[in-house]
């Protein structure tokens, strides 16, 4: 083989190896950029066809999570209020709102009304919100303050290491099961959180790719 066949392969080589870095760093620069993009709705409030105030419904009035989101002790979603849920109070209160029109008007067509998602996973993520509350895990933990929120708005960043974060250590982050829909902060000292992660650890471990992406 001829010194200037070498020389070719050889210069070949070190193009083959410069393009292979050059597209390894592009793809984790815009992963960076991916990844910085994905959080540009937290905090920001999400518009509703109803401007719902949960500061007034369950701050003010002290309604609980469930009568809203009655599924969530028993499926992965909690679900969304009927408009018959609505209008157990609202076919006489404030009835007459202009405000309230979707709602009439979903009575009138028998179409749900469209409430927009908060807090949106991406469809390779699996989330349960059952298994959790029966954890002991509270809302406030990923829905934060609700009671304090005139409009709804994620506080939450909802990335992979947040929830892992979590599933490494949950312990500061349960409390026993009753007080799960309770929007008072979590109490360390709380008596059933250490035999709440010892049921945890010796069911599954937490971290299993399995877990959330199934």
């Amino acid at each position: 083989m001829s010194l200037a066949v070498v020389q070719r392969r050889a210069e070949l080589g070190v193009k083959l190896a410069l393009a292979a870095v050059f597209l390894v760093t592009a793809l984790a620069f815009a992963l960076l950029i991916w990844r910085g993009h994905e959080d540009t709705t937290q905090n920001e409030v999400a518009e509703q066809p109803i401007p719902f105030s949960h500061k007034h419904h369950v701050g003010d009035v002290g309604l609980d999570c469930r009568y809203c989101h009655a599924q969530v002790e028993e499926a992965a979603s909690p679900g969304f209020p009927s408009t018959q849920v609505c209008l157990n109070c609202h076919s006489q209160l404030f009835a007459g709102q202009p405000m309230f029109e979707p709602l009439r008007e979903s009575a009138r067509t028998g179409v749900p009304i469209a409430w927009n998602r908060v807090h949106r996973l991406p469809d390779f993520v699996y989330f349960n919100h059952s298994i959790h509350v029966a954890k002991g895990v509270a809302c406030i933990e990923c829905h934060g303050r609700v009671d304090e929120m005139p409009l709804m708005r994620r506080v939450s960043s909802l990335k992979m290491d947040w929830c892992v974060q979590c599933h490494r250590n949950p312990l500061p982050h349960v409390r026993n099961p009753a007080d799960v829909f309770s929007m008072r902060p979590l109490n360390e000292s709380d008596a059933a959180t250490v035999r709440m992660i010892s049921k945890l650890q010796s069911e599954q471990r937490l971290t299993d790719c399995s877990t959330c992406h199934r």
